[in-house]
């Protein structure tokens, strides 16, 4: 079973990202479930929201303490939360930032990770870009998609076209897109 954790704060789209991405993986065929977990139900405050996926039937219905992934949608919340309980030392990070793990003084954790399982995305400005807002989580999703190689991207575009059709659905999945190709770019000059 893969288990994925999606950090942010209300109004960014975290447990929609946790659905879609559910959604994706079903529909290659897996066993998916998505769920959140609400604190204050403001905007702005700070929201998890889980996700989970595999070959056979998921009985689990607790929150993930030991994620394979962690999803950061908002980079305040290292100030707020321990964003990185559980991660599991072959896990995968996927911060959403212009910066460099560097530049947020991650370089601990992220070494500790192996190579190739760690990037930052942009994904705010890709979202601000494309369809006009602040909601990175499709472009975050696109990203997940080339970093994890869990779920493909036309399973992520498809599953954002289910949700949103029409023209905010293509602007999701040109942001996702545009984020799954700076990953795969990425990840390939630095092998």
């Amino acid at each position: 079973m893969f288990q994925i954790r999606i950090h942010g704060r209300g109004g960014q789209g975290v447990v929609t990202a946790a659905e879609l991405l559910s959604v994706a993986a079903f529909l290659e065929g897996k066993y998916a479930q998505a769920f959140p977990s609400f604190g204050s139900e403001r905007m702005g405050a700070p929201v998890v929201s889980f996700c989970r996926m595999d070959t056979k039937e998921i009985r689990l219905r607790e929150p993930i303490v030991a994620p394979d992934a962690l999803i950061v949608q908002d980079v305040t919340l290292f100030k707020a939360i321990d964003v990185f309980q559980g991660l599991k030392d072959n896990g995968y990070l996927l911060v959403n930032t212009n910066q460099g793990f560097a530049d947020l003084h991650l370089d601990p954790v992220v070494t500790k990770l192996p190579p190739g399982h760690t990037v930052t995305v942009p994904a705010t400005e890709l979202a601000l870009k494309h369809i006009g807002r602040p909601v990175p989580n499709a472009a975050l999703l696109g990203a997940f998609a080339a970093l994890t190689g869990m779920v493909r991207l036309e399973s992520v575009a498809k599953a954002i076209r289910e949700a949103f059709p029409g023209t905010i659905g293509d602007a999701n999945i040109v942001a996702a897109t545009e984020a799954h190709d700076a990953v795969v770019t990425r990840v390939s000059t630095a092998a």
